[in-house]
């Protein structure tokens, strides 16, 4: 029986034997069958932030555009001295989801039609 355990630990057995095949279905049903008995807590993360525009500014920069809105929610998490530390943070925050580890050239707040701050246009690179 030792031999037997060791022989299955090392995988000594050729390919197409019968103790090969016990090791691979064990294997298989481990991968499938595990899942559903074991929270691996790997879900997809769905919290990503809405409607974060990206565009080539003709220099081969990439330019964000984050609604402003989305901005005002993640200042909420963020700490900093100024203002604009503060929003720096938060727009890093919210474009690293999506073009990871970025810095923050320059950011410009874009006035709507009633004249209050709709958007932020970021100018960000790696």
């Amino acid at each position: 029986m030792l031999k037997l355990l060791r022989s299955y630990l090392f995988w000594t057995y050729e390919r197409g034997s019968f103790h090969y095949d016990v090791m691979v279905t064990l294997i298989l049903l481990f991968i499938f069958a595990t899942p559903h008995i074991i929270n691996y807590r790997d879900r997809p993360n769905y919290q990503l932030p809405s409607q974060i525009m990206v565009e080539n500014d003709g220099s081969g920069e990439l330019v964000y555009q984050v609604r402003e809105a989305d901005v005002q929610q993640s200042l909420q998490h963020v700490k900093g001295a100024t203002d604009d530390l503060r929003t720096r943070r938060a727009l890093r925050r919210l474009i690293e989801p999506i073009a990871g580890d970025v810095l923050i050239e320059r950011y410009q707040p874009l006035a709507g039609a009633d004249g209050n701050v709709s958007t932020y246009r970021v100018w960000a690179h790696r």
